[in-house]
């Protein structure tokens, strides 16, 4: 007997892809944030250098793209109805250098796989 996956609604399809594209665009940004900021930081207090005035604006920058991260993280999570596990490490990748980026591509595979994306997209 051959079982096929229950057939996800098409608006159900569409609001899930937006809020996986919502999200790996802020897990993008968020990540780049912290590279940035981190690097700032070695220069600034490991190496004592004398870094261009806006270096000193990545921590208000990555705060506000962390909230961002966590906004998108919360209606993914909602969507894709995720364990508390789940959200909370997804959450928490955004405060640790490179792990944004391997969570987000995680997260990407999985509901796209739960939620049959890569079929004919919904737009």
């Amino acid at each position: 007997m051959s079982t096929t996956p229950p057939s996800i609604h098409p608006a159900r399809k569409r609001r899930v892809r937006q809020a996986l594209t919502f999200f790996s665009i802020a897990a993008w940004v968020t990540g780049v944030c912290l590279l940035l900021l981190v690097t700032r930081m070695v220069l600034d207090y490991g190496l004592h250098m004398d870094l261009p005035r806006w270096f000193f604006y990545m921590g208000q920058v990555h705060g506000v793209a962390f909230m961002v991260y966590l906004i998108s993280t919360l209606i993914l999570g909602l969507r894709a109805r995720w364990q508390p596990r789940t959200w909370f490490t997804t959450a928490i990748a955004g405060v640790v250098p490179f792990l944004s980026f391997f969570v987000e591509a995680n997260r990407r595979k999985e509901v796209t796989a739960k939620f049959q994306l890569d079929d004919h997209p919904a737009r």
